[in-house]
């Protein structure tokens, strides 16, 4: 099965919080825009849709010299593209960024908090027992890829794929096959 056709099979609401503004794509795009690093953001997206995120990203970093008002319409419109293509790729509509403070499921606040933290023990209580075996191998899988280097995009992609299919079994979500991700 080619990545696309698993990526539709992927949509959930797990991938839904990339698109807040406190969500983990935002965060990126903004440190991207900080550090000039566009590979920050990049990971989120598939290789073949890099393009239009990457000029995105140079008309942004391109404004950072002119008026604040200028930049902030440039970062915006980079981040608006960069979600709206990571939506795409999962075969997700995007309606634009949602605030700051936009409710998450609770298993994938715990998720995010378990990665943060290297310790999955903030999902104890909200996945049932029977579950806990493989959300413990999933977590493992993903806290082993953390350590990436920024400038290698397929390590990247690589933890994305693991970290999507930790939340979304996390939250309740899981399938037979092997969990993708456009990255």
């Amino acid at each position: 099965m080619k990545i696309a056709e698993l990526l539709r099979l992927l949509v959930r609401p797990a991938a839904a919080h990339c698109d807040t503004e406190d969500g983990p794509a935002v965060t990126d795009g903004r440190r991207a825009l900080q550090t000039g690093n566009v590979n920050i953001a990049l990971k989120w997206v598939h290789p073949s849709q890099e393009r239009e995120v990457r000029e995105a990203f140079l008309r942004a970093v391109a404004t950072h010299d002119l008026s604040p008002e200028t930049r902030d319409v440039a970062d915006r419109d980079f981040l608006d593209v960069l979600i709206r293509v990571h939506r795409a790729g999962e075969g997700a509509t995007f309606t634009g960024i949602k605030p700051t403070g936009t409710p998450v499921p609770p298993r994938v606040a715990a998720a995010d908090e378990a990665l943060s933290s290297g310790r999955i023990d903030p999902l104890r209580g909200l996945v049932d027992d029977e579950r806990w075996d493989e959300l413990e191998r999933r977590f493992d899988r993903a806290v082993a890829l953390q350590g990436f280097d920024v400038d290698d995009l397929a390590a990247a992609r690589e933890y994305l794929e693991a970290y999507v299919a930790f939340v979304t079994y996390a939250e309740g979500h899981d399938h037979d096959h092997q969990h993708a991700h456009p990255h």
